[in-house]
């Protein structure tokens, strides 16, 4: 369980996960203080953005605590590894597509290393500990049979994971590195007779372009509310940068018709909706209201609160818990809204 954070400490865990955020009049910050709100980065995936930033600040700047340096310490020499870690990642990621280009299977590259590249000025502060490759859900067999060429091995049930649409490979000789293959970033089979996001969705947003923001936001939108249930800060705050990146109303009303295409409404305005109140992102709930809403999404945004994510592993964490599994259940009885053809 992590150590509780105050109010005022949820709000500065907030700013020191914003990556551009400003952390100004904290010179007073106790060493039990700074601890406990790098055990809660640590955990919720934005410790990298907050070692930057006292990093900047200055070590001679902070509390002269043993324990707090000797944590800062380790924290530092663990960052550096996971750099190391996505590096070797992003090197065997671009093999693996050269290896599906040769073999004329259309393949694309999403989530970690790209928003690292597309949405973050510093790329180390998002790290990641996977490649996400997303290709057609007919290519997979063919996909596979490459993934396997370039030294993988596939980790659980074949079946089960063509039902899921997701395959898990580990580098033979280094099983620390993983690579999973999707046909589609929606996993669960209840919620895909609603929502969907493939490759072909993702060319249909991007146009002539690739990695364009509407489709970046769109799969920060899925990982966050569909992929996982809202049980880490750093979701939101790749949806954070995600809106930011929407810099014209083209761009935005690019992204609203990418919700209703894919049929991600509701995760749409539940998402934008929680990560504008966490971070006072007037944008992103500017964008959440223009979604009419709906009984689901009412429902959806009164259980998806900022205490929701912070609470993920804290005292309060069963109702969260309960909150979080309480908004899977609307998703998949949510009717689908109409899709584009």
């Amino acid at each position: 369980m992590l150590p509780p954070l105050s109010p005022t400490n949820k709000k500065l865990l907030l700013r020191y996960a914003d990556p551009e955020a400003l952390i100004v009049g904290d010179s007073t910050d106790s060493a039990d203080t700074l601890s406990a709100l790098l055990a809660n980065a640590e955990f919720h995936g934005t410790l990298p953005v907050m070692l930057r930033k006292l990093r900047e600040r200055g070590d001679e700047n902070l509390p002269r605590d043993a324990a707090l340096q000797a944590t800062l310490h380790g924290l530092r020499q663990k960052a550096t590894i996971i750099t190391g870690q996505s590096m070797l990642l992003q090197y065997h990621g671009d093999r693996i597509m050269k290896a599906l280009a040769a073999n004329g299977i259309p393949a694309r590259i999403v989530k970690g290393p790209v928003f690292a590249r597309k949405l973050y000025r510093n790329v180390a502060d998002r790290p990641f500990t996977d490649i996400d490759i997303l290709v057609e859900p007919a290519r997979l067999a063919d996909a596979n049979r490459t993934i396997a060429a370039c030294g993988f091995e596939l980790g659980g049930d074949e079946a089960q994971s063509y039902e899921l649409q997701e395959f898990k490979w580990l580098e033979k000789e280094n099983s620390s590195l993983l690579v999973e293959l999707h046909g589609d970033l929606v996993h669960d089979t209840g919620m895909r007779r609603r929502l969907s996001l493939g490759y072909r969705e993702l060319r249909a947003i991007d146009g002539e372009a690739s990695d364009t923001p509407a489709a970046l936001l769109t799969i920060a939108i899925v990982h966050a509310a569909g992929g996982h249930k809202f049980h880490r800060l750093q979701l939101c705050v790749d949806v954070l940068q995600g809106v930011r990146a929407l810099r014209s109303p083209d761009a935005e009303a690019r992204l609203l018709d990418a919700a209703r295409m894919t049929g991600i409404e509701l995760e749409l305005a539940t998402v934008l909706n929680v990560t504008g109140r966490l971070f006072d992102e007037r944008r992103a709930l500017e964008l959440a209201s223009r979604i009419k809403p709906d009984l689901g999404i009412r429902l959806a945004q009164r259980l998806i609160t900022g205490n929701t994510l912070l609470n993920v592993n804290s005292r309060d964490k069963m109702r969260s818990r309960l909150r979080r599994d309480a908004f899977r259940w609307i998703q998949r009885l949510a009717k689908p809204r109409p899709r584009f053809a």
